[in-house]
């Protein structure tokens, strides 16, 4: 898994054994998403709710460590099925954060795909400190997908 990016900006990197579509449609539908997002004792998605079109919001709620209720919110700002999701970001576990953008970019070739996720607008070290789980995210993803 690669990383890179600015300051203010996460960018992770991973090659999933999955056609692009199959990636996209765990993203975006929410009965795959709760599959899939979250580990028992860390955090589990309980609810979501997805309007997929440009605009359209969608909503996560769950349970995080210590039985502490959390959601996100956001809307949908670019939708290219199946190799652009951009999407609005904004977490209720951090008081001091502020809207951010996260960018899933899907190439396939040859049944595999490679998925990067640019999360940027962390303005603050908080909101950088508080997103640093990507990289699990994405190996639950890949773990979903080729399992």
């Amino acid at each position: 898994m690669n990383t890179n990016g600015a300051s203010d900006t996460i960018v992770k990197e991973i090659d999933i054994k999955a056609p692009a579509e199959r990636i996209f449609e765990a993203l975006t539908n929410p009965d795959q998403r709760l599959k899939w997002w979250g580990a028992e004792g860390q955090y589990r998605g309980t609810h979501m709710e997805s309007d997929l079109r440009p605009g359209g919001k969608w909503l996560t709620r769950g349970i995080g460590r210590g039985g502490k209720s959390f959601s996100v919110v956001g809307a949908y700002r670019e939708i290219e099925r199946p190799r652009l999701l951009v999407f609005t970001w904004l977490p209720d576990w951090d008081s001091n954060a502020s809207e951010s953008l996260v960018r899933f970019d899907l190439e396939e070739k040859d049944g595999v795909t490679r998925v990067r996720l640019t999360h940027s607008g962390l303005t603050t070290e908080s909101s950088r400190a508080h997103h640093q789980g990507w990289p699990q995210v994405l190996g639950w993803l890949q773990t979903y997908l080729e399992g």
